[in-house]
């Protein structure tokens, strides 16, 4: 009874109600044709009722997203599909999409009565001014009786996810951290990319170059062998995000925490781009280890995507799993909050003599909107400040970052101080 009561809408309690008061009175006043409209009016909420209640919504849902990972404010289109299982035709049915609130306004669209097994296609188009994973579904689908007396409303489970992928803002390029192919500091810290083909010599194949024949050592093997060209090798680079609440301050795009995620972004693409072998650690509490590691661009920009604020422990994991790809030298990047003490000495750590290190240390207060007013006193120096400090001293290239500064801006700060001789 209470299912069906609630599936009435004002209209058809108004009706309900006067058409019990009608036929109360009429009997009261033995009034027969008061009583006749009342009990009309009652009949037709009741087949308003019935006409809702026999069709069991029974329908499946679809969705594909062309495509499923997308830029900032770049669109994607929804394509949902949805075919009626049941054995007879549905009713023209009133749909509204669920999703998050990034997304935009919620699509509303009207589907046609279909026959049993047939399938409807609807699509719209989404975007998100917010990098992050954003959900779409389930449908809720409605059913009116011609009157308008009833309403009925069921969600259709199903759901998918548009991944809006952080901004890559394009870096300047340092010469003092080298191009990628060569030698970094006194010390070439190279990532081969074919290990089985490093030989020099190797057996003719088809389609080599006969230029490229080998006579003498075809002469002495008596196969015919052909000059194997070194590939070149790439250096490696490691990039590490802090994600901890604690070192951020500041919600939404204005926050330290995604200015740090489009720095990460951009930090990785700016290494891919100057042809190093870059490993993307990031905090991730869902995996054994607690981090989440990627060594290519797409896989980078996902993680970077999915990331969210997490514990003040976090850093502890990130750094444990870092210095095994710190261990053979190469360069390092941190883009975070500031640490405490013993994981700033840590960090420091990880750069090996003749590499390269560098550090963008943003400024909590500063994104939290509390700047410092006047003079520092004796002994107020700023976290980051003391954070920068610690790796200074280790021979990194820091910078502290605060509230509106462009992270191209950021990255010169940083890695412009070894070209006047000094780090920052």
């Amino acid at each position: 009874m209470r299912a069906l009561t609630a599936t009435l809408t004002t209209r058809g309690a108004c009706f309900a109600g006067c058409g019990l008061v009608l036929v109360a009175a009429g009997v009261l006043l033995g009034q027969h044709d008061v009583t006749r409209v009342g009990v009309l009016l009652l009949v037709l909420v009741g087949l308003c009722l019935l006409l809702v209640r026999r069709h069991g919504l029974r329908v499946e849902v679809a969705r594909t997203l062309s495509p499923g990972q997308v830029a900032i404010d770049q669109r994607s289109l929804v394509t949902v599909a949805v075919r009626n299982t049941e054995d007879a035709p549905t009713p023209i049915l009133m749909a509204e999409e669920s999703m998050d609130y990034a997304l935009g306004d919620r699509p509303r669209f009207v589907l046609p009565s279909l026959r049993p097994g047939a399938t409807r296609e609807v699509q719209y188009a989404v975007r998100s001014h917010t990098r992050g994973v954003h959900r779409v579904g389930p449908l809720r689908v409605r059913v009116r009786d011609p009157f308008g007396l009833t309403l009925r409303t069921a969600a259709v489970s199903g759901e998918a996810e548009v991944v809006v992928l952080p901004r890559v803002v394009p870096l300047a390029m340092a010469r003092s951290l080298g191009s990628g192919i060569g030698s970094e500091g006194s010390i070439p810290h190279m990532v081969a990319l074919h290990g089985e083909d490093d030989q020099t010599i190797r057996e003719y194949r088809d389609g080599d170059d006969l230029r490229r024949i080998h006579w003498p050592a075809t002469a002495r093997t008596g196969d015919l062998m052909v000059r194997q060209e070194d590939r070149p090798a790439k250096r490696r680079g490691v990039v590490l995000h802090d994600s901890r609440a604690v070192g951020h301050a500041g919600t939404g795009r204005a926050g330290s925490f995604e200015w740090a995620v489009t720095m990460a972004a951009s930090v990785v693409g700016h290494l891919v781009d100057s042809r190093y072998a870059v490993h993307l650690l990031v905090a991730d509490p869902g995996t054994d280890s607690g981090t989440r590691h990627d060594d290519s661009m797409p896989g980078a920009l996902d993680a970077l995507a999915r990331i969210t604020p997490t514990g003040e422990d976090s850093t502890r994991a990130l750094l444990h799993d870092a210095s095994t790809l710190t261990a053979q030298g190469g360069l390092v990047v941190y883009v975070g909050g500031p640490l405490p003490d013993d994981d700033a000495h840590t960090l420091a750590a990880l750069r090996q003599p003749g590499s390269s290190a560098v550090a963008l240390v943003v400024e909590p207060r500063s994104f939290a909107g509390r700047r410092a007013s006047g003079t520092p006193e004796a002994g107020s120096e700023s976290s980051a400040r003391a954070t920068t400090g610690t790796l200074s001293s280790s021979g990194w290239l820091t910078a502290v970052v605060e509230a509106g500064t462009d992270p191209a801006q950021a990255w010169s700060t940083a890695v412009g101080g070894v070209l006047a001789g000094a780090g920052r």
